[in-house]
């Protein structure tokens, strides 16, 4: 038996289990939104992070990456039972077609397992909905959890999409939003003539930020 799951958030640049195939690729008719609350990895109950899920939407896509896990009943179970505690707040499992960018039209691979969350708050007490830019900036700016600061999470994700050569004008803009309010200078090398300054990688586009430290903690994310 083989199973391939879709990471679309922090499973792009930390999966966290074993895996035997990783692929760059993209769903269809879903788009990435920050409507999820995390109370246990990048935030708590009183002051919960928001972390991203898919929202169905016709004619959108999703860039992200798809796992392959194989090896026998006895790695697969582990690797699911890990990703059930770390995607705990999604209450969905979807499975979808997964596609690359040398032929859109035709799956790569079908039945790819991904995450996904009910958007009700009345059954899903971990859908938080949308919300004005200024407002989740604020939020993520401020939310911390056992994991780290929510802050991060978004800083990483742009770079990872960055990365795998697919960046998302959506995270973009909340990450710029998420530094106007943290007070961060975008800082572009002058050594470096860049068409597109908002699109560096994260590393060589602001300067670092110094945190207090935070309790140790497994590395595990959402």
């Amino acid at each position: 038996m083989v199973f391939w799951i879709f990471g679309y958030g922090s499973l792009v640049w930390n999966p966290g289990f074993e895996y035997d195939e990783k692929i760059v690729g993209f769903i269809k008719d879903y788009k990435r939104v920050f409507d999820l609350a995390c109370i246990d990895h990048r935030g708590t109950p009183e002051n919960p992070a928001r972390t991203c899920t898919l929202e169905q939407s016709e004619g959108a896509i999703c860039w992200g990456a798809a796992f392959c896990v194989r090896g026998g009943p006895q790695i697969e179970r582990a690797a699911m039972e890990y990703l059930e505690r770390r995607e705990c707040e999604y209450d969905r499992r979807t499975y979808v077609d997964f596609y690359t960018e040398g032929d859109t039209t035709h799956p790569a691979i079908s039945g790819v397992m991904v995450f996904t969350s009910t958007p009700n708050k009345e059954t899903n007490k971990y859908y938080l909905g949308p919300a004005p830019l200024e407002d989740m900036a604020r939020q993520i700016a401020t939310a911390c959890g056992p994991c780290g600061n929510n802050r991060d999470y978004i800083f990483l994700l742009e770079k990872a999409m960055f990365d795998i050569g697919h960046e998302d004008d959506v995270v973009i803009e909340l990450a710029d939003e998420v530094r106007k309010v943290l007070g961060i200078v975008m800082v572009i090398p002058t050594e470096k003539k860049l068409a597109r300054p908002s699109r560096i990688p994260l590393k060589s586009r602001i300067q670092p930020l110094h945190l207090g430290l935070l309790p140790e903690a497994v590395a595990m994310d959402s």
